[in-house]
């Protein structure tokens, strides 16, 4: 690929939340309106990571369709020369990829992945996939050549994995992969100080997520806008009675704070200065509320507008484009492995 690589994705599988919105699709549009051309974005559904938790599967492929044109309708330009978006699953080179990298994995470098902890927490029965999905998201990398991921913090240690395992393997084999910018490098180039981790409304301590059972500390971006309002304005904040940008003391005002911040276009610094020491927690809950309602009003029409077919063809043009690449990134791996001839 001649332009550096950006690859980002999200799960199809269930319904997109705000926080998928703020931490993912809204800093990728705005990453395509300021690189483009200069690029090459990778937005890709990796649907194979869908099954690593409990999934209707009946409704996934659905599913990915309707999650592409909430990215469509929140300003992803497909028609962008240097954009490709492609289904994981329809190019086989990530699974074969997948189990050529799990023999140079350690199982104590999986083994200490957060998200897996926090996942299979209290669980009798966890899936092998979820244990080694890492893996598979370090192959959706090294397949394409990224250089940027931009993913939110509790993705970062498989960000440092995929780093590791390219060096290690450049390190036996020479020149295979291109190694992906180190944590801070990622943020600097999303123009961010920290990864966005919008938590939950009712259990701030958490993030927001749709594969936890947490429907009042979670907004869909399919909720009917007055009651996304109503969940912001019954949200959780604490007994200390000032309003401060503080995760460790205050996680739900500092919540609060940063959704403000993101759906108004203003840093976090700005907005703290604006609410800082104030007292009235309704009165900032009120504010979230109505910038959210706003968001999904706007949201929900513009996807009701989107022609599935404009979907469907961009998508087998791209997975044509995307399976020659990763085919050839593949066949290199194999050859350097002693699988097929050099």
């Amino acid at each position: 690929m001649e332009k550096p690589v950006i690859l980002t994705g999200i799960r199809s599988n269930g319904e997109l939340t705000l926080g998928n919105y703020l931490g993912a699709i809204k800093p990728l549009i705005k990453m395509q309106a300021m690189h483009a051309g200069e690029y090459q974005i990778n937005m890709f559904v990796p649907d194979l990571h869908s099954f690593t938790t409990p999934v209707e599967h009946n409704l996934l492929y659905e599913n990915t369709l309707n999650n592409l044109k909430i990215f469509v309708a929140s300003g992803l330009d497909i028609n962008n020369s240097d954009t490709y978006i492609y289904r994981q699953s329809f190019i086989s080179s990530h699974t074969e990829l997948t189990w050529i990298l799990d023999c140079f994995i350690y199982f104590g470098e999986l083994n200490r992945m957060t998200q897996f902890k926090e996942k299979s927490d209290g669980k009798e029965s966890v899936s092998v996939g979820l244990f080694n999905y890492p893996a598979l998201m370090t192959a959706d990398i090294l397949l394409y050549d990224a250089k940027y991921i931009p993913v939110g913090e509790d993705q970062r240690q498989h960000i440092e994995l995929a780093r590791d395992v390219a060096i290690r393997i450049n390190n036996q084999f020479g020149s295979i992969f291109t190694i992906p910018e180190e944590w801070n490098q990622q943020l600097s180039f999303s123009n961010l100080h920290q990864g966005i981790r919008i938590r939950s409304l009712k259990h701030p301590e958490a993030k927001m997520s749709k594969s936890i059972d947490d429907p009042s500390g979670t907004i869909l971006l399919t909720d009917n806008p007055q009651d996304a309002a109503k969940k912001i304005m019954s949200a959780t904040t604490d007994s200390l009675g000032h309003i401060n940008y503080d995760f460790k003391l205050q996680p739900g005002v500092s919540n609060l704070l940063q959704i403000i911040a993101l759906l108004s276009d203003r840093t976090i610094e700005e907005v703290t200065i604006e609410w800082q020491n104030q007292t009235n927690y309704g009165e900032l809950k009120k504010v979230a509320a109505d910038l959210v309602g706003s968001l999904l009003s706007e949201l929900q029409g513009k996807v009701k507008s989107i022609d599935q077919s404009t979907i469907l063809d961009k998508l087998t043009q791209d997975e044509e484009s995307m399976r020659a690449v990763a085919a050839a990134k593949l066949y290199k791996i194999q050859q350097a492995v002693g699988l097929r001839q050099k």
